[in-house]
């Protein structure tokens, strides 16, 4: 089983004794599925040894989102996880936000604009809490899921800027059988909510192939407008960008990514997809 520990001085103390073995980092926040899983076995073959965090980090949500709400399963979590991490690292808030905690990170570039616009507070607080992680365990490498693709390009920014001795690599999005993207807020849908949150892979498809008959904008229209008519309540965006920069393009010259983000119920899901 792995150790489990809930202070940064016990985390460096646990990373040093398997020095100097290979160290990977999966952040997480817990409430772990097959996602995360999948991503532990992907940190597993660039590393002798995996580092998991489980930490609900309350910097990245707003006062009206479901922080509160947010599943804590640290039981379920270490049962899932088995043997494939070495340490798991589970800290309180006040461990990662002492009294008197006034420093935050701000990542400029790939965090402009998409989530950016709908929830400004998120990747000041995704990358405060990242760097902290990273800066402790200080692994070689980290892995994050692409499902949270801008999210992925943010913490790449960030390791480079900061010099990180951290390689961040991306996984891809683990997927449920009828294309839904794996995710700890998909328990919070209701059976008829499920249904309709299956169709956003398959509307993503739709927007790749009229994007790749030229007119962007108009693929990003029509998916919007196919969201709503599958029963999506809310669109915050369905956006064709570079997928290096998450820049605006205007034809699909180089790797280009599809994201979109809407609401059903209670639930914000997002999404996106390779084009080329």
């Amino acid at each position: 089983m792995p150790q489990l520990v809930s202070t940064v001085t016990d985390l460096r103390r646990a990373i040093a004794a398997l020095k100097p073995a290979r160290i990977a980092m999966v952040p997480t926040m817990g409430a772990l599925h097959a996602g995360h899983v999948s991503l532990v076995a992907e940190a597993k073959k660039h590393a002798d040894h995996v580092v998991v965090s489980i930490f609900v980090n309350p910097t990245q949500f707003a006062p009206h989102e479901d922080f509160d709400a947010y599943p804590r399963t640290l039981e379920s979590d270490l049962a899932r996880l088995g043997d494939a991490a070495a340490i798991i690292f589970a800290p309180t808030a006040r461990e990662m936000y002492p009294d008197g905690h006034a420093t935050t990170i701000t990542v400029k570039g790939p965090s402009h604009g998409l989530e950016t616009d709908f929830r400004p507070q998120f990747f000041s607080g995704v990358a405060t809490v990242v760097a902290k992680i990273l800066i402790a365990a200080s692994p070689d490498v980290a892995v994050f899921g692409e499902k949270d693709y801008q999210q992925l390009l943010v913490v790449q920014r960030l390791a480079r800027d900061l010099a990180l001795p951290t390689s961040v690599l991306g996984a891809p999005t683990l997927r449920e059988a009828d294309g839904l993207a794996m995710s700890s807020r998909n328990a919070y849908l209701s059976p008829t909510e499920r249904g309709v949150a299956a169709k956003l892979n398959l509307i993503l498809k739709d927007v790749i192939a009229a994007a790749q008959k030229g007119d962007l904008r108009a693929a990003e229209t029509a998916g919007i407008d196919a969201l709503y008519k599958a029963g999506f309540e809310h669109v915050d965006y369905v956006a064709i960008r570079d997928a290096a920069t998450l820049d605006h393009i205007i034809a699909l010259e180089h790797p280009a990514r599809v994201l979109a983000a809407a609401k059903i119920g209670k639930t914000r899901l997002i999404d996106n997809m390779a084009i080329g």
